[in-house]
């Protein structure tokens, strides 16, 4: 496989993978921590990042727009809900560094 064919089945992953976070709204970002080590909030500072690298800025907000399809804020009025006593103790857990 050549590095262009390569680069443009990441694209096309990457794309397929921000369409059904999206279509996801009901798996809260705690959970995804909980069970993956990351989130959208994650993977949106990721894309920050590597845009910063190729020298396109790109803001946290607008990053976070890329992964949510909406307004960030949007997005937490209106799916996100009160992370459960359970969720925080199992966030703890998992990125305690002891």
């Amino acid at each position: 496989m050549n590095d262009s064919t390569r680069t443009e089945l990441e694209a096309a992953a990457f794309r397929r993978l921000v369409s059904h976070l999206r279509g996801r709204n009901d798996v809260q970002n705690i959970d995804m921590m909980n069970l993956a080590g990351f989130c959208r909030n994650c993977l949106s500072r990721w894309y920050r990042e590597e845009a910063a690298d190729k020298g396109v800025e790109i803001d946290d907000a607008a990053a976070r727009e890329i992964v949510y399809g909406m307004d960030y804020a949007e997005w937490k009025a209106k799916y996100q809900t009160e992370a459960t006593a359970e969720q925080r103790a199992a966030y703890e857990k998992s990125h305690s560094h002891s």
